[in-house]
């Protein structure tokens, strides 16, 4: 007796998004899916599977911040951008947090986030230095949580469960990121922070950045992606890249996240979102650099981006260096 075998479609293998040269050998490389959006919405690029399921990671946060805008929380400037971080660690943002606490009459023990130790490697080596130790406060994401607690305090919300998926906060930012994607969460699971972390497609997550820089004036997803790109230093930190393309790209909404996930928005509806597979951060600066090359952006910053040295002995020795983009037809200049 003969079997027949149902056809089964092959997976998409990722292309390589940048390779790993040292002393001109190529001794790894870094694979992900990228995609573009022209000024119309429509996909100009596409490399890999962007239709897929990811975790965002901390890309999510300006559709949790608008959400905390939504349920009634009055924030705006540097708090609002702090709402919407993954900030360094430093003092200001240190300071500001704590100030957030006791406006809203928290405390930092009523944190639901992990304690940890400031997110740039420089002001982790002078918080250690200074003998202090790990802090809820300290953890990137404390600026987030902040705001959630508060609208939870405003609207007379159950503080202790605020990180439940099943909580009214959490439901609402469902609401907030299946709306600005443009597609339905496909999956639910914990961030790091302990915050639902809801999945959608890359596509969906360049689409939602397009939606926050050209929604109305006033609006929730407005006001944070204007608070985000006036006050970037508070959204990641001096030392960031995030930081530095929204101070040097006029109108730019950018926003990392964990195991490399890279989202941005220019403020004429291009977008861009990418993911690389095994979450190496170092790639992302180069291939964010790239891919706003091939959006047609050119900036000085870029440069600065992009740059990625490998070192040997404390030299520089290689680089990680972006692979070429195929040509986007039509890419306005920025």
């Amino acid at each position: 007796m003969t079997t027949t075998s149902a056809a089964v479609s092959s997976p998409v293998i990722p292309p390589v998004l940048a390779e790993v040269v040292r002393s001109g050998f190529v001794e790894g490389s870094h694979r992900g899916s990228l995609v573009l959006l022209g000024a119309d919405g429509g996909v100009q690029l596409a490399l890999g599977d962007v239709t897929a399921p990811v975790f965002p990671r901390s890309t999510n946060k300006p559709m949790q911040a608008a959400a905390v805008l939504r349920a009634g929380l009055d924030l705006a400037g540097e708090r609002l951008a702090l709402a919407a971080a993954s900030h360094s660690g430093e003092t200001f943002h240190l300071d500001l947090v704590q100030k957030m606490l006791a406006e809203h009459g928290l405390t930092a023990a009523e944190l639901q986030c992990p304690e940890d130790l400031p997110l740039d490697p420089v002001e982790a080596e002078t918080y250690l230095a200074a003998g202090a130790v790990r802090d809820r406060v300290t953890m990137n994401c404390s600026g987030k949580h902040t705001a959630m607690l508060a609208v939870c305090e405003l609207n007379g919300w159950a503080k202790e469960s605020y990180l439940d998926p099943e909580h009214p906060l959490q439901r609402l930012v469902h609401e907030v990121i299946e709306e600005a994607a443009g597609e339905r969460v496909t999956a639910v699971g914990t961030d790091g922070c302990g915050a639902p972390l809801m999945a959608i497609s890359l596509t969906g997550l360049a689409r939602a950045y397009r939606h926050f820089v050209l929604a109305p004036e006033g609006s929730p997803e407005r006001r944070v992606a204007d608070a985000m790109r006036t006050h970037p230093e508070y959204v990641a930190g001096t030392r960031r890249p995030d930081t530095w393309l929204m101070r040097e790209v006029p109108g730019a909404l950018s926003k990392m996240g964990a195991e490399a996930v890279q989202a941005v928005a220019l403020p004429d509806g291009r977008a861009l979102a990418f993911k690389i597979d095994d979450g190496a951060t170092r790639a992302l600066g180069p291939v964010l650099a790239q891919a706003l090359r091939a959006l047609g952006v050119d900036a000085p910053v870029l440069d600065r981006i992009g740059r990625a040295p490998l070192l040997g002995a404390g030299r520089e020795v290689g680089e990680i260096r972006a692979a070429a983009l195929p040509a986007v037809p039509a890419a306005r200049k920025g």
